[in-house]
């Protein structure tokens, strides 16, 4: 028998100043068996700050100021831990073991074919019915030399979700004078899969809807998907389609486009350019001034526009999230790789280590 895999989620917000605060814990809630949860603050001497549970590797509550000093919270979440217990569309969630989806909920590798649990009809979805996303993790706070952190340790076995080899994981949040960085590390003792995101959705003017952002993907093809949103293994040019975002421009421009009936809008992954830590996106609300830079070393990126929310998910403070209410940026390896050969390689084997980061900036100038 394999040992338990050794999952180990460090999420570290480091400011980028002497009189950075050390980080600040709390009780967010207990569940069912009483277990409690708790939420560690960190802030830097920017204006920003930042709230992440143990339950979920949940950024909470994300704390941004405009060009005028104004602070905002620019992403979507809840007020209690039994709204994140409740179903909800994996808001504000560290995912795994892997982002996105798996067709059939099962794949080939090495030769032997793995069967996972499905939990969105056939399909896997963001590590099964049990990923990452469900789990509470162990919280190790510390001021350290440079930025207080907090570091999320978890479990995981061999067979967890279905998924073969005993894996450990290290996620690191830094909060930088400008930018959230999260850095991933896993190893494992037999071959798997290995395709962790972050899941936040951002909504850059705190309220409302994102329509009106502007956004720009340095992408010039995204991968199809078929009417269960599984890729069809082709890759397509955005030219000339509603996906074409390589100028910036409205989110909402093309909602209606006949491209995004089937969906209601983006739930596309985009086969991004270059290669090695690069900006990928930028997003901009015009009302506030506030802007996002994303930043990784990921081959993909999954643009969802919150598609089927629909006023009954009530947010922070009660804030009832309509349709397009926040978007998602997800860096990935490209969904359902592993069926896919002609796809990026998700799989990590013994003896390698898997790094890969990603880096949400709010420049200020």
């Amino acid at each position: 028998m394999r040992p338990l895999s050794h999952v180990l989620v460090t999420i570290v917000l480091v400011a980028m100043t002497a009189e950075a605060a050390p980080p600040v814990r709390h009780e967010f809630g207990r569940l069912p068996d009483g277990r409690p949860v708790g939420a560690t603050r960190l802030e830097n001497a920017h204006g920003m700050s930042v709230t992440i549970l143990d339950r979920g590797g949940v950024v909470q509550a994300l704390h941004v100021p405009d060009a005028d000093g104004r602070t905002a919270d620019v992403v979507l979440g809840f007020d209690d831990l039994d709204a994140y217990r409740r179903a909800h569309p994996y808001v504000g969630a560290t995912i795994g073991r892997f982002a996105n989806r798996i067709a059939g909920a099962r794949f080939v590798l090495e030769g032997r074919p793995w069967v996972l649990p499905p939990n969105e009809g056939a399909h896997q979805l963001h590590g099964g019915p049990e990923g990452f996303d469900q789990r509470v993790f162990e919280a190790v706070p510390s001021s350290g030399e440079e930025a207080p952190s907090v570091e999320l340790r978890l479990t995981s076995p061999d067979g967890d979700q279905g998924f073969p080899g005993a894996l450990e994981l290290r996620v690191t949040f830094r909060l930088l004078a400008d930018a959230l960085r999260i850095d991933y590390e896993a190893t494992s003792d037999a071959a798997t899969l290995v395709n962790p995101t972050h899941h936040a959705y951002f909504n850059l003017a705190g309220e409302g809807d994102v329509r009106e952002h502007e956004l720009w993907i340095d992408a010039e093809a995204f991968t199809p998907v078929d009417a269960e949103l599984i890729p069809t293994g082709e890759v397509r040019p955005v030219e000339g389609t509603a996906f074409d975002f390589r100028q910036p421009r409205r989110v909402g421009d093309r909602l209606g486009a006949h491209e995004l009936r089937a969906t209601r809008g983006y739930d596309h992954n985009y086969v991004l350019r270059g290669e090695g830590l690069r900006a990928v996106a930028r997003l901009r609300d015009p009302e506030s001034g506030r802007r996002l830079v994303v930043e990784t070393d990921r081959p993909g990126l999954q643009l969802f526009t919150a598609n089927g929310f629909d006023g009954r998910l009530l947010g922070k403070g009660g804030r009832a999230y309509g349709r397009h209410a926040g978007l998602c940026l997800e860096t990935q390896v490209w969904p359902d790789a592993p069926n896919q050969p002609g796809f990026p390689s998700a799989v990590l084997r013994p003896g390698e280590t898997f790094r890969s980061t990603t880096i949400f900036r709010f420049p200020s100038d």
